[in-house]
């Protein structure tokens, strides 16, 4: 209990220092009134505008009427359409996943056993070669991955649509720009994770007894490959949302990355910082999810938990504790 008491504490402490990250600097960027109207318009419209919103408050005020809203899960009015920012976040959410989990799920499916094969190779051609499509990879933006293939693919021979969602093609350009990057992310994290545990003097005396090779992978290699990939996976799933964003506004997919850029250049607060919220809870969610998973894939973790809730003080952490 205290574990899980800790690591929730944490949690909320992330989420409380992002809120007021974001809130500050929203509130630093400039005036919404100014965004939304133009420059003749007359100042009684403008003091309405700030008056109906709350704007006209101290900063620290609106700030604590914020948390208050946010305690009852009010996140506010969009400024652009009047509409509450949570309703207007969670329209695009469906759009931003469509993307992102195909992208880490083949991400998942490319990456781990090109690095597991590269590193049953070690030193020799296909380890090599696996490298180097890796270095590749990681070297070559998403977006400017895009911009290729849409050249390619829709521009130059036409057989994907461009932009947009037009059937299940639209995805093609857009899941492969993202897949890329973390497939080679992927590929060269399994690949270093392997070859350090293969060096290790326990799978030597394995290989020592006589067990068979593929025993040996699966008994005492691959377990100990999961714990860091369980942790790179959580790692980047909220980057790949992040990478979506761009990847939406390239091709021009109506999703929440979208939205996000579209509010912060209209200073709409209140959705901007859904979004982020959002992003931020979701990251946060799988980070805690990934802490609890570590008991389940090593028992010397769950052991060690155990023994601290009974005696706390007289534990030192074990290896490969988190």
């Amino acid at each position: 209990m205290n574990w899980l008491l800790l690591r929730s504490g944490r949690a909320i402490l992330t989420l409380l220092l992002l809120l007021t990250f974001t809130f500050f600097t929203l509130a630093a960027s400039g005036d919404p009134a100014l965004q939304k109207f133009s420059p003749d318009v007359d100042l009684a419209t403008i003091a309405a505008f700030r008056e109906k919103w709350g704007l006209n408050e101290p900063i620290w005020k609106q700030f604590l009427i914020y948390l208050e809203r946010l305690a009852h899960f009010d996140f506010g009015m969009s400024y652009r359409t009047g509409r509450p920012a949570l309703e207007v976040v969670l329209d695009r959410v469906p759009v931003t996943l469509s993307l992102a989990i195909p992208s880490i799920v083949l991400s998942i499916v490319i990456g781990i056993p090109l690095g597991f094969y590269a590193a049953m190779n070690k030193g020799r051609l296909a380890d090599r070669i696996t490298i180097l499509v890796a270095v590749m990879g990681l070297a070559i933006p998403p977006f400017l991955l895009g911009i290729f293939l849409m050249y390619v693919f829709s521009i130059w021979l036409g057989w994907l649509p461009p932009s947009g969602y037009v059937n299940w093609t639209s995805y093609i350009m857009p899941v492969a720009s993202i897949s890329a990057v973390y497939a080679a992310i992927f590929a060269r994290f399994t690949r270093s994770a392997m070859v350090e545990v293969m060096s290790h003097p326990m799978i030597e005396t394995a290989k020592a007894s006589g067990l068979a090779t593929g025993l040996v992978q699966r008994v005492h290699v691959l377990p100990n490959v999961l714990l860091p990939l369980v942790t790179i996976t959580a790692l980047e799933f909220g980057n790949v949302v992040t990478f979506a964003a761009v990847i939406e506004n390239l091709f021009s997919w109506p999703g929440a990355g979208t939205l996000l850029i579209e509010a912060v250049a209209g200073r709409d607060y209140a959705v901007v910082e859904a979004v982020l919220l959002l992003t931020g809870s979701t990251m946060i969610l799988a980070n805690f999810l990934t802490d609890l998973s570590y008991g389940l894939i090593d028992p010397r973790i769950r052991d060690y938990r155990r023994a601290y809730r009974r005696s706390p003080d007289q534990l030192p952490s074990p290896e490969g504790a988190a």
